[in-house]
């Protein structure tokens, strides 16, 4: 209990680092909800990170945030993104924005020679994808996809477990990311068709990408794809989702995902009021591998290691460091129990913009794949793809 509450203190109270001499300058695009903890918080312990500047179609809004999170320079107004895209102290971009917003903001940012940290889904489809990333390599920028729980020790640990055939190999994964009903409501922009909205495109992502992260595989087919429409755009929109995924070697991967889960839960434990769901199972030959919250598991995870074998027990293990040995950026990564997974995340694309090795990364061809991947899924259940954007770089 004590080591829970000193991880949850530091992680909105984290210790602030001495800037070095030439700190990357982040500015936000848009006040977000997300940013605090995804760039902000992480931004306060990390040497060679500032955030400098933020953008918002209303200038009030934007110094409201800025005043509140301590940022510099404000921009608002019609011009307030471009104005902030132009800032030539500002060295990386961070785009939260809409999913529909993401391909237009992303290309822009690219142009004006920003590095971008780009909120997951990087686009509305992966032809999106593919010409954004096209656009970094062309102007030798950073882009990454902010899955950034691929970043912490716990889901490369439970990657490590599978790999080392402890238990032979993968049978079928099961995945659920779900919120209880009243957190999400229907003037959410997630449910705007025009701006890419939908739950397989939100919170789907994250069992989907964790499930090919693991098998280190792409589907083969889409057995199964039943969405649960939203009641107010049925033919478009999708509250939430539940698909059935082929992978080699026979693999099944069956994922959920919903913004409205029943408030109280099942069977015997009915009279309790249910909390949002991350969690994922993994069945191989020789047993399983259980984890919850891999979303974000700083706050607490568990990973359960339940073998077959007779005589053999089952463990449970909690990881919250990488092992000294590992490394990062030519180094020892230095982390610490507290650190989050946006922590790590923002640790390796510092890296990668510096012109270290990062200790992992998702490739920007992982990106296309994950957004085929999610058009598949919406084209089985008969849904239209997401709006393509028109933007075109000039």
């Amino acid at each position: 209990m004590f080591d829970f509450i000193q991880r949850i203190y530091k992680v909105y109270n984290p210790p602030a680092a001495p800037k070095d001499a030439s700190p990357l300058r982040f500015g936000i695009l848009g006040a977000a909800r997300i940013a605090p903890n995804a760039l902000i918080l992480p931004a306060i312990s990390h040497p060679d990170v500032v955030v400098a500047a933020v953008a918002a179609r209303d200038k009030a809004r934007a110094e409201a945030y800025a005043k509140k999170h301590g940022i510099e320079k404000v921009y608002g107004g019609k011009t307030g993104y471009l104005d902030l895209l132009n800032d030539p102290d500002i060295d990386v971009i961070y785009n939260p924005l809409p999913n529909g917003l993401h391909f237009e903001w992303t290309m822009r940012a690219l142009a004006a020679g920003k590095h971008v940290l780009l909120e997951k889904p990087s686009s509305s489809n992966a032809d999106e994808t593919r010409r954004m990333f096209e656009l970094a390599r062309e102007k030798n920028l950073v882009l990454l996809e902010a899955f950034h729980y691929r970043f912490h020790p716990a889901i490369q640990r439970i990657k490590e477990i599978i790999d080392s055939g402890e238990l032979g190999k993968v049978k079928s994964i099961v995945s659920m990311m779900a919120l209880p009903k009243g957190l999400i409501h229907d003037d959410d922009i997630r449910f705007q068709f025009d701006l890419s909205g939908g739950c397989m495109m939100d919170m789907g992502v994250y069992p989907l990408s964790a499930m090919r992260y693991l098998l280190d595989a792409e589907p083969l087919s889409i057995e199964s794809s039943i969405p649960i429409p939203h009641h107010l755009n049925p033919t478009a929109i999708d509250r939430g989702f539940h698909a059935v995924l082929a992978f080699p070697n026979s693999v099944t991967a069956e994922l959920s995902c919903d913004y409205q889960l029943p408030l109280w839960g099942l069977g015997p434990f009915r009279f309790l009021p249910r909390g949002p769901q991350s969690w994922l199972t993994v069945h191989l030959e020789g047993g399983d591998i259980s984890t919850n919250n891999f979303i974000i598991p700083t706050f607490y995870h568990y990973i359960q290691v339940s073998p077959k074998a007779k005589g053999t027990k089952a463990r449970t293990e909690k990881v919250y460091t990488f092992p000294k040995s590992v490394t990062g950026g030519g180094n020892l990564v230095e982390d610490e129990a507290w650190w989050t997974s946006y922590r790590y995340q923002l640790e390796a694309f510092v890296n990668r913009v510096k012109g270290r090795e990062p200790q992992t990364w998702v490739s920007g061809e992982d990106s296309i794949k994950q957004m085929e991947a999610v058009e598949r899924i919406y084209e089985k259940a008969g849904m239209p793809p997401r709006p393509t954007s028109s933007f075109t770089v000039t």
